[in-house]
């Protein structure tokens, strides 16, 4: 808010690179190695989400116990890379990337999707439950109440980076992004997103562990998960610029690959949190000794 208020006090429009310098995607440099925003980002979420499941897990009837949550951190992360990487080459870039194979391991080219990476941590999720014989929906449910660290962190790292930018508008709070091609003022959509999918959604889920018995149903919390984000990037995605080499796809449609890619998890959402009573039953923990009805 803070940011948006002095943008807004502005006699003109802020130049990316006066707000945020030259280089901003580098954070620091050790011995000459550059260590960028986006990587710390990643740590971030991923400390933090740890940290945040920790708590989770300590209250009664936990589907997991802490070595679970150990486990899934190694696999998570591998499940939000390659998910992450694959799912941009299939979803956003196919073309480009038949032409030069090779460019799908230049990682630091940049190129994620988060559809990818979601259905890359729930591959990750699914081997670890099914591994040590747990609830998959329910072991959902408390990953799910993490995710919303990790995007903040990240979208405020795709803000810094200067990419991802919004569409041309003339609102007070607008921002020059060069990189973008034009120098008309632009619509900060990722700090849009840090805030709907990072800050709302984590208090919202936040809410119903906390204050409800939602995770005593399978599926809900996750299914809310779903339909927060998925309301989130569709609402956004009207304000974001969207990828040059998807534009096809709204000019037929009306609607942005991120647009249709999150439909389907829209409507697996609103399934999960229609059906999750039904699916409550007496919960046994994997760490203690209290049942909980």
């Amino acid at each position: 808010m803070f940011l948006f208020a002095t943008l807004a006090e502005a006699t003109q429009y802020v130049n990316f690179h006066d707000l945020m310098g030259d280089n901003s995607a580098i954070a620091f440099s050790v011995f000459g190695l550059p260590i960028r925003w986006y990587a710390l980002a990643y740590l971030a979420g991923i400390f933090v989400g740890y940290w945040y499941l920790t708590k989770l897990i300590d209250q009664p009837g936990s589907p997991m116990a802490r070595r679970h949550a150990d486990d899934m951190i190694f696999y998570a992360m591998l499940g939000i890379i390659l998910g992450g990487r694959i799912g941009y080459v299939l979803f956003y870039n196919l073309e480009s990337y038949i032409r030069d194979p090779a460019a799908v391991f230049r990682l630091w080219d940049g190129g994620m999707s988060l559809h990818g990476g979601v259905l890359g941590v729930l591959v990750a999720i699914w081997y670890v439950t099914r591994k040590e014989k747990l609830s998959f929906l329910r072991f959902c449910d408390y990953v799910a109440c993490v995710v919303p660290f990790g995007l903040f962190f990240g979208r405020l790292a795709n803000f810094v980076n200067g990419e991802l930018w919004g569409r041309a508008t003339t609102v007070p709070w607008a921002i020059i992004f060069p990189e973008s091609g034009t120098m008309d003022p632009r619509h900060p959509s990722q700090l849009y997103e840090a805030g709907l999918e990072g800050i709302v959604m984590m208090a919202v889920l936040a809410w119903f562990f906390w204050r409800t018995d939602a995770r005593y149903k399978p599926g809900f919390l996750f299914g809310m998960a779903a339909i927060l984000y998925g309301v989130s990037r569709f609402v956004v995605e009207y304000f974001r610029e969207p990828d040059v080499q998807r534009q096809w796809v709204v000019d037929m449609t009306g609607l942005s690959m991120g647009q249709w890619l999150t439909v389907p998890m829209l409507l697996a959402g609103i399934w999960l949190v229609a059906t999750a009573k039904g699916r409550r039953k007496r919960v046994e923990p994997v760490a203690g000794s209290e049942s909980v009805a």
